[in-house]
């Protein structure tokens, strides 16, 4: 597991808006059952994403929009294969981490 990877939405039903999760926990925090994800949802099913909260990426062919106020936790054994690594959009992620917490 590495922060900024991303994983298949384990629940096949909701991958229709929701194909993909994004783990952005800390790599030097082990031991727990769970990582930090954030889902990446379709692109054209987000209404009006806001600028630094809802970063627009692309994953495999698909564009998504990053909801970084959806955080939530998903336990590891749900997460398999990684699809992709965003590392390479690491500061449009940290931000929009940043504008969900004040980190500003």
């Amino acid at each position: 597991m590495a922060r900024f990877d991303v994983y298949p939405h384990p629940d096949t039903g909701q991958r229709g808006t929701t194909p993909f999760l994004l783990d952005v926990q800390n790599e030097y925090i082990s031991g727990l059952h769970t990582r930090a994800v954030l889902p990446l949802r379709r692109a054209e099913r987000v209404a009006i994403p806001l600028r630094d909260l809802n970063p627009a990426l692309e994953v495999d062919g698909v564009a998504v929009i990053l909801d970084a106020a959806a955080i939530g936790a998903v336990p590891l054994s749900l997460l398999k294969s990684p699809v992709a690594n965003l590392r390479a959009q690491a500061d449009l992620i940290t931000n929009a981490l940043d504008a969900l917490f004040g980190g500003y």
